[in-house]
């Protein structure tokens, strides 16, 4: 093995709610080679496994994961190239708009600020702000199931809201490039920092959370609509929907997986029973 592999790691402090179980593997490839060498060892060995970025909006169950947990955060890297700015899996999403910012780019300024990394955001097609992952991906390269790298384009990779062909097949993105346009640095910059600051005054950055804890629904805003039924400060355990704004979950004291998923349900079935809309989390829940 060219990669480094432990046993019974807490998966908590990986993950941005800082809750959930332990890992019985657990892997942090540093390059994309080790990222495909892990992938397949535990493919040979028929171990479970899954490929996560920054943890930024999924939660481990307190039980844990009974099988391999490999974080490409670590494979980091980009680099800019005739308009477009190629970048590594484990590239953060702000990252990658302050190199586009840096070489006087546009297009990618609504990624400044979102806390997972381009493989999630490729994942789960990320946006804020009016801007989406699918305006910019112009291609990836990707492993799939067989082991084989392959190259997919923007409209093979089936984007939707908070979605993409990642949802159902096992392919594991490994570099993306991004399409961006010219435009001036200093307006790049301006619009980036408007954008943070919007979010910090917002959003309860200061708490452990997964970011917006539910998917919008259609005609509707999922915090509004939480606000609405009163739900502002409701409390599971360690966890609660935000104060400061009620489309996130908070981790207010050592809250446990648990309290989030329950609370979760609990926002969802209230809000239902109240307006008749039925609120999908947009946190994914691996078990």
């Amino acid at each position: 093995m060219n990669f480094s592999l432990e046993e019974n790691i807490s998966l908590a402090p990986y993950c941005s709610m800082k809750a959930g179980g332990k890992a019985k593997y657990f892997c942090l490839p540093k390059t994309a080679e080790e990222l495909i060498s892990a992938l397949r060892y535990f493919r040979e060995h028929g171990e479970k496994h899954i490929v996560v970025g920054n943890c930024s909006n999924l939660l481990f169950t307190d039980e844990g994961y009974d099988g391999a947990v490999i974080i490409a955060a670590g494979i980091r890297g980009s680099k800019s190239e005739d308009g477009n700015i190629t970048a590594y899996c484990g590239e953060t999403l702000s990252s990658l708009a302050r190199v586009a910012c840096e070489n006087s780019l546009t297009g990618l300024e609504f990624c400044y600020g979102i806390p997972g990394t381009v493989g999630g955001g490729v994942y789960m097609n990320a946006g804020a702000y009016g801007g989406e992952i699918s305006q910019a991906f112009r291609c990836g390269k990707f492993l799939d199931e067989n082991n084989e790298i392959l190259t997919l384009n923007n409209e093979e990779m089936d984007f939707g809201y908070r979605k993409s062909v990642l949802n159902r097949k096992n392919l594991v993105l490994l570099s993306a490039e991004f399409a961006c346009q010219k435009g001036e640095k200093a307006a790049i910059r301006a619009r980036m920092d408007e954008l943070m600051a919007k979010r910090k005054a917002s959003q309860p950055l200061e708490y452990p959370s997964c970011g917006s804890a539910f998917k919008r629904p259609e005609g509707h805003y999922a915090g509004a609509l939480i606000e609405q039924c009163g739900l502002k400060g409701l409390t599971v355990g360690g966890a609660q929907v935000s104060v400061k704004h009620a489309g996130f979950i908070i981790n207010v004291g050592n809250a446990t997986a648990t309290d989030v998923i329950a609370l979760l349900k609990l926002v969802s079935d209230t809000v239902f029973e109240k307006t008749g809309v039925r609120l999908e989390p947009e946190i994914r829940v691996i078990v």
